[in-house]
């Protein structure tokens, strides 16, 4: 499929998702957020795929934010129907995605690309990237999902802080709070994550899409953690993968796991 704002690659069982709008900084557009949720879908469906990488186009931005041109004259039901579809169809969208979805934060992910970065497993950045959601700035509040992510990530009072000053943070500071993993140099980046999302292909796929929803069990309301993770754990026993992973252990030798 050929995506109007995209390049995706398959390489080794990882998928890279390049967000490609160089001229606005890769700025998030209704076109971008479609073919994003039809790209991640469409890869959480290939088989051939493991791990998922999304990143931006050279090393300007990951993503500077919305396209504001789109919704500057959105009425107040037309801005709750923009965040509730852009929330649904992508940013919630990967987060409960079976599989393991990372960041890679090559420069400014503003608004609506921190939200992205955020909806995402967990986030590697390059050493000049930036991040804020400066939303306030334009008389209005983060809606794909940064008052909920970001408080999760680096703690009510930071959040908070955060997004009422609508300033932003460099890349050790990100990493200092939690909301980044890992801070390496821009020609590193790609190399560096992909070295993390190979580790993770070595490991039972299966166990990996119940280990993300056990862990976000425990950030949603109504939802008890610690009952999905044991209904999770008596599932992974009745998987090939299981029998596998125990019968390799016991023989001394790497186990081959097919994710079923």
């Amino acid at each position: 499929m050929n995506y109007e704002n995209l390049l995706i690659s398959i390489e080794e069982k990882i998928a890279t998702v390049t967000i490609n709008r160089p001229a606005k900084l890769n700025a998030l557009n209704k076109a971008t957020i479609s073919d994003l949720s039809k790209a991640i879908k469409m890869l959480g469906k290939n088989d051939d795929v493991r791990v998922i990488i999304i990143t931006g186009s050279g090393e300007k931005a990951f993503v500077a934010g919305a396209d504001i041109s789109e919704f500057a004259n959105y009425t107040v039901v037309e801005g709750a129907m923009l965040a509730a579809e852009g929330q649904e169809s992508l940013f919630d969208f990967i987060e409960n995605l079976k599989k393991p979805v990372i960041a890679a934060v090559n420069g400014f992910a503003l608004g609506g690309g921190l939200e992205l970065a955020m909806a995402c497993h967990f986030r590697v950045a390059s050493d000049n990237a930036k991040m804020g959601l400066p939303e306030v700035t334009l008389g209005l509040i983060p809606g794909y999902g940064g008052t909920q992510r970001l408080p999760q990530l680096v703690g009510k009072g930071r959040a908070m802080e955060m997004i009422m000053t609508a300033a932003m943070i460099s890349a050790e500071e990100a990493k200092q709070y939690g909301l980044v993993n890992h801070v390496t140099a821009p020609a590193e980046l790609l190399d560096f994550t992909k070295g993390i999302a190979q580790k993770i292909i070595k490991n039972a796929p299966f166990a990996i899409s119940r280990a993300i929803k056990s862990i976000n069990a425990n950030y949603k309301d109504g939802k008890d953690g610690f009952e999905t993770e044991i209904k999770s754990f008596g599932k992974c026993f009745g998987t090939q993968d299981f029998k596998e992973g125990t019968t390799a252990f016991l023989e001394k030798r790497k186990a081959e796991f097919t994710g079923k």
